[in-house]
């Protein structure tokens, strides 16, 4: 009797919080368990499995980490790193799979091999999406796209094997070319990169300077429309002017005629220089008489006295 109580309480088990249970009767499934204190039959009749379904792990596709260090130690492995891209180009890629448990059940009994067959598969998505990208992509500004890429491919892949598992990130670890001519790329990447740089600079300088230009453009337009409007009152005003004069040389226009006159020399005569010829006196040559270079020095000699 004691070795039958001992027997059945052996059925009972513990399914911790990262974990789920997957009970099997002779061999077959019949029940998915949640964390907690379980029980199932006794062995042989049933037995139960706890993979852990949270946990998050990770595979290595074209390297393999010996030691995690510090310092970490790897070995590359070319035959799975090295592919073709969709322009012929050699390329050298590593890449890094995460991933975890969705379906424990699956997982179990569906792929005999999980791992190697999660590696063989992500090899295949690995060259089908870069043999689908240029080399400047793989090695530039398509990683991102890449990465996504491979990891719907991938998921896609094992959905079909019914593997249970779901992929949770894919990281491309190392994308360069081979190590012959890897100088030569490096080159050619840093010229593509010099031309963006130069291109966002010009992008910059336009966006600087096409809104000082408008707002130049602008400033002028606004001079030119003050100018216009000021040669326009000033046009208006003399023509103004122009009438009112007429208007009087109609009424007395030999009066008016007079007065023009007088204004006019009374404008221009102060500005005119005067010089004053006697014509009783003969003579070769014309008597002048400079009255400004003759009243210079007295008024210089008077303002000296009236200093003293």
């Amino acid at each position: 009797m004691g070795i039958v109580l001992l027997w059945l309480v052996s059925g009972i088990y513990i399914v911790s919080p990262a974990e789920q249970g997957v009970v099997r009767r002779f061999g077959k499934m019949v029940r998915i368990t949640s964390s907690g204190l379980r029980y199932r039959l006794p062995w042989p009749i049933e037995k139960v499995d706890t993979p852990r379904v949270t946990e998050v792990k990770r595979i290595e596709v074209g390297f393999r980490v010996i030691d995690p260090g510090p310092p970490a130690r790897y070995q590359f492995i070319p035959a799975e790193s090295l592919m073709l891209t969709g322009d012929e180009n050699i390329v050298d890629c590593q890449i890094i799979v995460q991933y975890k448990i969705k379906d424990p059940a699956d997982y179990l009994f569906n792929v005999k091999d999980i791992k190697g067959t999660l590696r063989d598969a992500s090899e295949v998505a690995l060259r089908q999406v870069i043999g689908n990208s240029d080399i400047d992509d793989a090695l530039t500004i398509g990683k991102l796209r890449i990465q996504q890429e491979i990891r719907e491919l991938l998921q896609r892949i094992m959905d079909g094997y019914e593997s249970g598992l779901l992929i949770t990130e894919v990281k491309l670890q190392t994308v360069r070319p081979p190590k012959e001519v890897e100088a030569a790329f490096k080159d050619v990447v840093s010229a593509k990169e010099d031309r963006e740089r130069l291109i966002y600079e010009a992008k910059g300088y336009q966006e600087d300077i096409i809104p000082k230009t408008k707002g130049r453009a602008a400033q002028i337009l606004r001079e030119a429309e003050a100018y216009r409007e000021e040669r326009i009152k000033r046009a208006q005003g003399d023509a103004g002017k122009f009438l009112a004069i007429l208007k009087e040389y109609e009424k007395a226009k030999d009066v008016t005629r007079e007065r023009l006159y007088l204004e006019t020399m009374e404008e221009i005569l102060p500005n005119v220089k005067k010089v004053i010829i006697d014509s009783k006196v003969g003579g070769g040559l014309l008597q002048l008489l400079p009255l400004e270079e003759m009243v210079k020095p007295i008024l210089s000699t008077e303002e000296k006295e009236k200093g003293r």
